[in-house]
Order: C-alpha cells, then structure tokens, then sequence
C-alpha cells in the first residue's frame, strides 16, 4: 500500500538570506558627521596652564628664583653706576703694614726678652767690712764690696752668681726686682766654674725663677742678651750675638783658667759677673763670668765669656738637660 506522505500545518518560515543576516546600520546625522572621530594620542595642553600648575605645587622655587634674578638686577646696577675698584697689590699691602707699624711700633727682640728675665734678676753685694750695713753710701768705698748680679733659677729663691763675686764676703745682701732685700747663704760652689749658689733668707711673694734653655742648638750669629747691674747701675741689658762656642780663657792673674765658655759681644762689664745670658726667646743658656782685659781700664772691648748653663745647673745640683 502507497504510503501517504506527512505535512506540518504550521506556515513555512522564509530561510534567511546573506544580506538579510546583517542588519542595516542608520546613516548618521549631518552634525554627528562633522565631529571628528576621537584618537589615543591626547590633545597639548596650553603652556599657560602648565605653569600655573608648577606654581601651585612648587611655589618655594619660583620664589628663589625671582628673588636672584632681583639681586642680580640690582648688583648689575650697583657695578654700573659705582666708579671703578682699585686693585689691591703687594705694594698697597706694605703700605698699610709700615702705616700701622709708625702708629705703633713692636717692641724689639731684645726688650720681649729682657722682659721675660727681668724679674728673675738680682743685685748680688758681696760684704767684706764687718761693720758695713749694707745700704749704698756715697762715702762706701768700692774695696770694701764686691758688687755683681745672679738669676733666680728655682722658685724657692735659689739663685745661681758668680763665685768671684761672693769669695771672702763676711754677708751677702741680695736686692729683688720688686726692691726688696734679704741676707742670703752660701749654699753651694763650683770652683772649676767660677760659680756659687745662694739662698735667700725671705724672698717676695710674687718672685718668679727663670727657665733655662740648653746650650746643644746655640749657634754663633745667635742673637742674646746679657742682664746685670754693671758698676752698680742697674738693672741693664745690653745686646749682641753669640761669638763663638768652646772658648777658653785665664785671668791676667793667672788665678784662673775657665773652658767650655760662651763667647759673646753683648756689653758687659764689673758688676755683670754672675748674670744672665739669655736668648731672644728669654731662656737662660750661661752665667756671664768674665771679660777680656787686655788693659788695665777694665772696660769692655766686645769681648765677653759665660759659663753654660749645663754647668751651672749641676753647681745648683740640678740634672743636666
């Protein structure tokens, strides 16, 4: 039997087409076809704009930076409008050095160490008159005393002279820079040497004992001065220059013979036996013993000895430097 063939009674729907698969996109308006389509890449912005962004995130800056240009703008003036600077040389630094100098001088060499030394010396008298008093009389005869000076070396008041000056004294007198007076006592000799220490029976309360340098860099041609009271006068300071080292000298009476001496041409003369030779720095290096008398004047001819202040440190009982 023919089979019958089967139909659906719902409408057939149209198959799709190509161009009815894509559905149609209106045509844009005339004015949205005008507006350009947007880009990745941002638009610049107005410089005005980024400057005031700075200003308000870095104010201090701008500020800074008016400010110099202000200060150079003025200093551009000031140097336009000032005359012309005068160029400082050497010429002009002189100048104004000697200036200065003729309005107040420095003080020599000599007088910074004489300072330094002067009140560390004393006036040694040696009295050979039992009956002498010691004060200075115009009638006292010169024989009846043995005049010279000495160095306070210790603060106890120990002071270093010349053995020549105190030898066959019945007393010692000795006279402080401040004026003051005392007895002093033999305490110590050192024949080979011409020295002698003394200690003083009272000694000023602000007396003050001077130092005392080694003699291992003393040159000749270096500058020193001796301290004393030549004659009687003083205190005196005369200035010259090492001579020479090592010398030797003897007496015109052949009573002695020194060695290991400084020679010196600072003025000395009697009455400086026993004091100070001492160099511009005011260090001690000698005690000024004897000068050279070819005559019988006893003057000094610019010839004078010390003995090293080595020596005359052990006399004290001192350690050599």
């Amino acid at each position: 039997m023919p089979r019958v063939p089967l139909t659906s009674r719902s409408p057939r729907r149209p198959v799709p087409t190509a161009s009815a698969a894509v559905p149609e996109v209106p045509a844009p308006a005339a004015s949205e076809a005008a507006t350009p389509a947007p880009t990745d890449t941002p638009a610049k912005p107005v410089p005005r704009g980024r400057l005031r962004r700075f200003a308000a995130r870095h104010p201090g800056p701008l500020w800074a930076l008016a400010g110099a240009t202000l200060a150079l703008l003025v200093m551009a003036l000031w140097l336009g409008v000032r005359p012309g600077q005068r160029l400082i040389t050497q010429e002009h630094i002189d100048a104004a050095v000697r200036e200065s100098l003729e309005k107040e001088p420095l003080p020599s060499a000599a007088a910074k160490a004489y300072e330094a030394i002067f009140p560390a010396v004393v006036r040694v008298t040696g009295l050979l008159d039992d009956k002498d008093d010691g004060e200075d009389k115009p009638e006292q005869r010169a024989l009846d005393r043995s005049l010279g000076t000495g160095v306070v070396i210790l603060d106890n008041g120990t002071i270093l002279t010349n053995l020549h000056v105190v030898y066959g004294a019945k007393r010692i007198k000795v006279r402080f820079f401040d004026g003051s007076e005392s007895d002093a006592d033999l305490v110590g000799t050192q024949p080979e040497n011409d020295l002698a220490v003394l200690r003083p029976r009272r000694i000023p309360d602000d007396l003050h004992a001077a130092t005392m340098r080694s003699t291992s860099d003393l040159r000749p041609g270096d500058e020193v001065i001796a301290v004393g009271h030549p004659f009687g006068i003083g205190p005196s300071v005369s200035a010259g220059v090492v001579s020479g080292l090592k010398r030797e000298f003897r007496s015109p009476e052949g009573q002695r013979e020194l060695s290991n001496l400084i020679q010196f041409d600072a003025a000395a003369n009697p009455g400086n036996s026993g004091g100070p030779l001492v160099t511009m720095d005011g260090h001690v290096v000698g005690i000024v013993t004897a000068i050279l008398n070819p005559s019988e004047q006893r003057t000094f001819i610019g010839i004078g000895f010390a003995v090293p202040i080595e020596n005359a440190a052990q006399a004290a009982g001192m350690p050599p430097f």
